[in-house]
C-alpha cells in the first residue's frame, strides 16, 4: 500500500484541530451560526494552505496576511472578520502548544525596543493598562517614524533633534491634550531609553512641555435628576438591561470609574461585611462601602443576568465570548446608550466620568468638605479635588465682590 503524506507535511490544516477550536467557542457561547461562518473561513484557508504546500509547522501572522490579500477588492467587512478568525485560530494553536509563539529573537529591532518598553510600563512603573494603551500608540508612532524599512532604526533615532521635531510636527492639527499626551509619553519613552542603556543622557527634559493650566474649566457634570433619569431608561427585566443597571448604580453611587468597573471581580464583593473591593489607580487596593441599593443591583444581575462562565469578572459582555469587559470604553458605550435612550447629549468625552463628577458636584452641595470627597472619590492628592470648589456657585456669589459701577472708586 502506497504511503501518504501527513497533513503537517503536505500542507493544510488538521481537521481536529479546527474541530476541537470550534468546541472551545462552543464554550464560550458563541451561536452556531457564527461557528458555521467560522468553519468555512478555516475551511477555505486550509485548502489555500494546501495548495501552496504551506506545512502547520510554518503558520504564522505573515501566512495569515498572504491568504487575505486574496480580497483586496472584497468587502471590508469580510476581510476583517476573516482576520479576526485567523487571529483568533493562532492564538488557540499557541496557547495548546501547537505552535510556538513568536519570540522576541524573532522580531525587528524596533519590535523588541517597543515589548520592552511596554513591560517597563507594567512591571516596573506600575501602570494600569488603560493607561498603557494611552502610551503605547504614541511610541509605536515615533518606532515606526524612525524604521529604515527593514525593522532596522534609523541612526539619529534616539536623539534630542529627532525627538523634538518628532513632536512638533505630530502636534499639527491635533488638540492641546493629544499634544501634552504625546509629550508625556515620549518623556517615560526617554527614560526608559536612558535607563535601559540605548542613550548617554537622559534626553527627558528634551521633550517640550504642553502648558496645561490647572483649574482652569468648571467640571461638567450630571445633575441628580439627569443621572436618576439615566438609570431609569434600563430595562431590567433583560440580561443587557441588568447589567446596565449595576454599571451605572457603581457610577452613580460610588463614583467608580470606567477602568475600576471593569476590574471588579467576583471575589471583590464582601457581602458579610458589606465591602467592595476597588482596584484603582496605581495599583492601589480599596475598600469601599457597597450601599443596600448598589447590592442589590449587582446581586440581582450575578443571580438571573450573568449566566455561567469561567471568568471571574462580575460583568460579561452579552455577546459570545462570553467574558469580562474589553476595557473602560465598554463602560463608556453602556452610558452612552443610556444618553441616547434618555435623549441627552453630553457636553463633553468621558461620559461615564460625569457621574463621577456629579457625585461630587453633589456632596459639595449638600457642606461636604473637599477632604471629604478626596476620601470618597479616592483621591491621592487634593490638588485633584480642588476644582470641584467652582462648582458651589451660589456660595460663590455670597463673598464674590461688587463690580465696580459708574462713579465708583477707580
Amino acid at each position: 500500500m502506497k504511503a501518504t503524506r501527513t497533513v503537517s507535511e503536505s500542507g493544510g490544516l488538521p481537521a481536529r484541530h479546527i474541530d476541537v477550536f470550534l468546541d472551545r467557542l462552543r464554550t464560550a457561547h458563541y451561536s452556531e451560526v457564527t461557528l458555521r461562518k467560522k468553519r468555512r473561513v478555516l475551511s477555505a484557508f486550509s485548502r489555500w494552505m494546501k495548495s501552496r504546500n504551506v506545512r502547520l509547522i510554518d503558520l504564522d501572522e505573515s501566512v495569515t496576511a498572504s491568504f487575505v490579500e486574496r480580497l483586496t477588492d472584497g468587502p471590508r467587512a469580510r476581510v476583517q472578520f476573516e482576520l479576526a478568525v485567523l487571529r483568533l485560530f493562532l492564538a488557540f494553536l499557541r496557547d495548546a502548544a501547537i505552535l510556538r509563539s513568536p519570540t522576541l529573537a524573532k522580531q525587528s529591532a524596533l519590535g523588541r525596543i517597543y515589548c520592552r518598553y511596554l513591560d517597563y510600563l507594567r512591571q516596573d512603573r506600575g501602570l494600569a493598562n488603560n493607561s498603557v494603551l494611552v502610551y503605547g500608540p504614541f511610541i509605536r508612532d515615533f518606532l515606526n517614524s524612525q524604521d529604515t524599512g527593514d525593522g532596522r532604526i534609523l541612526p539619529n533615532a534616539f536623539d534630542a533633534v529627532t525627538i523634538r521635531n518628532h513632536l512638533l510636527a505630530r502636534s499639527k492639527g491635533r488638540s492641546a491634550e493629544y499634544t501634552r499626551l504625546m509629550a508625556v509619553a515620549l518623556r517615560s519613552f526617554c527614560h526608559f531609553l536612558f535607563l535601559r542603556g540605548n542613550t548617554p543622557h537622559d534626553l527627558y527634559e528634551s521633550v517640550p512641555s504642553v502648558r496645561k493650566w490647572q483649574q482652569s474649566t468648571v467640571p461638567t457634570f450630571l445633575t441628580p435628576e439627569q443621572e436618576e433619569a439615566l438609570i431609569a431608561t434600563t430595562d431590567r427585566s433583560t440580561p443587557r438591561g441588568s447589567r446596565d443597571n449595576a454599571v451605572l448604580l457603581l457610577l452613580a453611587r460610588l463614583g467608580l470609574r470606567a477602568g475600576e468597573i471593569v476590574a471588579l471581580e467576583l471575589g471583590d464583593i464582601r457581602w458579610r461585611s458589606g465591602e467592595l473591593v476597588v482596584h484603582g489607580k496605581g495599583q492601589m487596593v480599596e475598600h469601599v462601602p457597597l450601599p443596600s441599593e448598589v447590592g442589590d443591583a449587582v446581586a440581582t444581575y450575578l443571580r438571573d443576568a450573568r449566566g455561567v462562565s469561567a471568568s471571574r469578572r462580575i460583568f460579561l459582555r452579552m455577546c459570545a465570548p462570553r467574558v469580562g469587559l474589553a476595557g473602560p470604553a465598554a463602560i463608556g458605550h453602556i452610558v452612552r446608550l443610556a444618553f441616547a435612550r434618555a435623549g441627552f447629549r453630553p457636553a463633553c468625552r468621558g461620559a461615564a466620568h460625569l457621574f463621577r463628577h456629579g457625585l461630587a458636584t453633589t456632596m459639595i452641595r449638600h457642606g461636604a468638605s473637599m477632604a471629604e470627597i478626596a476620601e470618597v472619590l479616592r483621591h491621592r492628592s487634593q490638588v485633584s479635588t480642588a476644582i470641584y470648589a467652582k462648582v458651589a456657585f451660589e456660595d460663590l456669589r455670597g463673598v464674590a465682590r461688587s463690580w465696580p459701577t459708574a462713579g465708583g472708586a477707580i
